[in-house]
C-alpha cells in the first residue's frame, strides 16, 4: 500500500515481512546512505575503535582524566539511546568540573541527535547564552577589582 496523506503515519509489512515505514524505513534509508559513502571495512574499524575506546587508559583511570577538563562543557544525552546511554552521558558530566548535562528526548534512539534538532540546538543556545552572561560577569568582577585595564 502506497503512503498517501490518510495513511502516511501507518506501518507497512511487504510481503517478505519487513516493514515499509516508520523506524523501518528511515534505518533502511541511512543505511543505504552509509553504504555509498562508507566501505564494510572502514564502518567496522570505527565501529570496533568506539567500542574499545577508554578515556581513562593510561590517564590514571576516567574519573582523573575527566577531572583534568578545564573546558565549558556541555554533555549531552538522549533518553532513548542504547549506543551512548544516558547513564554514560551522565557519568561525564558528574566528572568533568562544572559540566552541564542537558537531556534530549527522543523515540530514535542514538538517532536522536540528527533528528532532534530543535531539542539539540535549544540546549547548545541555552549553554552558549550562560556561557557568555558568566564570562561577562567574571569580566565586571576582574574590572571592579583592578585586575584588568
Amino acid at each position: 500500500m502506497p503512503r498517501g496523506a490518510d495513511n502516511h503515519n501507518q506501518q507497512v509489512i511487504t510481503s517478505s515481512g519487513e516493514s515499509d515505514g516508520g523506524a523501518a524505513s528511515y534505518q533502511r534509508y541511512q543505511g543505504q546512505k552509509l553504504a555509498g559513502r562508507f566501505n564494510a571495512f572502514s564502518y567496522y574499524q570505527l565501529s570496533k575503535t568506539m567500542d574499545s575506546h577508554h578515556v581513562g587508559r593510561d590517564r590514571d583511570g576516567a574519573e582523573k582524566a575527566l577531572a583534568s577538563i578545564t573546558a565549558n562543557t556541555l554533555v549531552v544525552g538522549i533518553d532513548s539511546d542504547v549506543l551512548f546511554p544516558l547513564s554514560e552521558q551522565q557519568y561525564l558530566a558528574e566528572h568533568i568540573p562544572g559540566a552541564q548535562l542537558a537531556v534530549i528526548s527522543s523515540l530514535f534512539g542514538h538517532d536522536g541527535f540528527l533528528l532532534e534538532y530543535d531539542q539539540l540546538a535549544s540546549h547548545i543556545f541555552n549553554f552558549i547564552s550562560k556561557q557568555s552572561t558568566i564570562s561577562i560577569e567574571e569580566k565586571n568582577k576582574q574590572h571592579v577589582a583592578g585586575n584588568i585595564a
